[in-house]
């Protein structure tokens, strides 16, 4: 995928959980991110991948997400991809050696 649209997709991703106290709140809580910090690095690809992987991790709401904004849900995880590679993140997270 290409880095903008990956970038552009975060992007959406994080105005989405900001446009919701509740969902904002619960990325801040099971991320531990702070608003501070949230505001700081809310365009780094970390902070994007970080924000595509947490709305992955709820079906209802990535569904939710995609449809609000025209995104094919297949879109998600290679955006997430790119942005976890953009920022220096190699490998899958989820799978421990």
């Amino acid at each position: 995928m290409h880095t903008d649209r990956a970038e552009s997709i975060g992007v959406s991703g994080l105005l989405f959980l900001a446009g919701d106290m509740q969902r904002l709140s619960r990325f801040l809580t099971m991320t531990g991110v702070g608003p501070a910090e949230l505001r700081a690095q809310s365009r780094s690809p970390g902070m994007l991948a970080a924000v595509l992987d947490h709305l992955m991790q709820d079906e209802s709401t990535l569904l939710v997400f995609c449809a609000s904004d025209g995104i094919p849900p297949e879109d998600i995880e290679p955006a997430r991809r790119a942005l976890a590679e953009m920022a220096g993140e190699v490998g899958d997270p989820e799978i421990s050696v």
